[in-house]
């Protein structure tokens, strides 16, 4: 007796393939028509989600309503001893995956919620047991030889990792835009690769092994990116003590190298022992040394590194060795690197100030994040989802929907939709809590056209500042473009130590760079 007939071997393949694919990729809307034939609710737009969640996506809950029956049937039909091929039990294999994800999602998200509250790793998981009850009866079948393992305690850890990374993607990549939703398609194969069944097997063992570089402009969520990689990394589950080895949410360590004088830097990451230079009192171990093996270190403004601690970085990639300042112990990198710059490398490069050789380690993986301009202009309805999202920040869910209102309006009238947003959705967060606070957003884009040719001496007759003010007005302004510290001192002959006390922070997060 066949194994399938026609239509039911054409719907596990199609099942197979949807269980596997990148769920913010085009192809995946192509998988849903052919599993569902007549029974696909078309949705319009194919390459994106819908970013409301009151909104759910109906094909996906016919497709998850047919599973438990159709994953039974084949599996009765191979514990009675109709034989399949090694392709079709490779697609029964994906199916009963893709299954046992679906049945424990609600599962999943409990976790998620658990673990921004208090420790997960200290926790029992008590629904692994049900879990692996049913992953056994699945996918353990007398006579019948499954080409590839399925340790019920991978297959968990596997659809833990696939749900968050699902969530820190969706949840915070906000945005409807093409440019977006590549974005969140480039941002799942960072994580999971191109080949989900090669990175299942044996990869998710070293994706620590290649670091990641995010290149943008500024404010276009680099970090953001950054922490939905890192939050997203596979963690081994213990079957024995039914928990998971370390907590996600305290994995992640995030180090702003251009707030960072080139000592304080190498300390902070190298360590150092006691007495290696004036203010070392004691031992003192680096991010390299406590990240742990599933911990992620976010490097962001790399294009502002020193030189000489490139070097340090780049024999770290090389060797996954390092020391700390003034030891000569050597010690193992065991974590995973991800780095951002809204600089050009390429020109930094070309300029002496960033090493080749650095660059072309540290770029294993390049992850691009588009700017508002370019959201923006392919949907221009994005704005008021992310002012929504912005004034929820500001005044929380209930007030949001008025304050966004306020501030659309606000937009429309003064600013207009070819406004560039240079400082991209940074520089909308600012509007938005301007247009809180004030009613009215002074961008620099506004102040440029007011001023328009004016003299410097004829701009600072009519300022009433003191000599101070002038002052920290001055250096933030540098310091705005350059992001560092011992530069700005550099050009404008001062300490460093009062250019860093004059940095006036609200004054750099209005600042709109062209």
């Amino acid at each position: 007796m066949t194994f399938l007939n026609r239509s039911e071997s054409q719907r596990l393949r199609a099942l197979a393939a949807l269980a596997n694919c990148n769920p913010f990729v085009p192809q995946r809307v192509e998988f849903e028509k052919a599993a569902l034939g007549k029974a696909y609710t078309d949705l319009g737009e194919t390459w994106h989600l819908s970013l409301n969640p009151d909104v759910t996506n109906p094909n996906l809950e016919k497709i998850q309503a047919l599973l438990p029956t159709f994953v039974r049937l084949l599996r009765d039909r191979l514990a009675q001893g109709e034989e399949a091929s090694k392709e079709q039990l490779i697609q029964y294999e994906s199916l009963v995956r893709f299954h046992l994800y679906h049945q424990y999602d609600h599962e999943f998200n409990k976790l998620i919620e658990r673990s921004e509250k208090e420790e997960l790793a200290s926790r029992d998981v008590p629904s692994y047991q049900r879990y692996a009850k049913e992953a056994a009866s699945l996918l353990s079948i007398p006579g019948v030889k499954l080409p590839v393992g399925n340790e019920p305690a991978h297959l968990f850890a596997w659809g833990f990792q696939i749900r968050r990374a699902f969530n820190y993607i969706f949840k915070y990549l906000c945005g409807s835009s093409k440019p977006m939703a590549e974005l969140r398609a480039s941002v799942w194969e960072s994580i999971f690769t191109h080949n989900p069944d090669r990175y299942r097997k044996f990869l998710y063992q070293h994706m620590g092994d290649i670091p990641t570089l995010i290149i943008g402009e500024s404010g276009t969520g680099k970090e953001i990116v950054a922490r939905a990689i890192g939050f997203s990394r596979y963690i081994t589950f213990n079957e024995n003590t039914q928990r998971f080895s370390v907590d996600y949410a305290s994995t992640f360590y995030p180090v702003n190298l251009s707030a960072l004088s080139p000592s304080l830097i190498e300390s902070e990451l190298f360590g150092h022992v006691k007495g290696s230079f004036t203010g070392a009192s004691q031992n003192r171990p680096g991010l390299f040394e406590t990240c742990g093996p599933l911990g992620t270190i976010f490097l962001d403004e790399i294009g502002e590194l020193d030189p000489a601690i490139q070097v340090k970085l780049l024999r770290l990639l090389q060797t996954r060795e390092f020391q700390r300042i003034g030891e000569t112990q050597i010690r193992h990198f065991e974590g995973k690197i991800i780095a951002a710059t809204h600089r050009d490398l390429g020109k930094e490069m070309e300029s002496g100030n960033f090493r080749s050789d650095f660059f072309y380690r540290i770029a294993g993986d390049v992850i691009r994040t588009p700017s508002l301009q370019e959201q923006l202009k392919e949907e221009p309805s994005d704005l008021m989802r992310l002012v929504r999202l912005l004034a929820e920040r500001s005044v929380g869910s209930e007030e949001a929907a008025h304050l966004a209102e306020e501030s659309i309006q606000w937009i429309e009238e003064n600013l207009g939709a070819t406004y560039p947003w240079a400082g991209n959705v940074r520089e909308l967060e600012q509007c938005v809590r301007s247009i809180l606070i004030r009613g009215s957003y002074d961008s620099a884009q506004l102040n440029k056209s007011q001023t328009g040719g004016l003299a410097l001496t004829g701009i600072l007759m009519k300022l009433d500042l003191s000599a101070d003010e002038l002052l920290r007005q001055y250096c933030t302004a540098h310091y705005a473009r350059c992001k560092n510290y011992q530069e700005v001192a550099r050009r404008l002959q001062l300490d460093r130590r009062t250019v860093k006390e004059k940095i006036d922070e609200d004054l750099l997060n209005s600042i709109n760079l062209p």
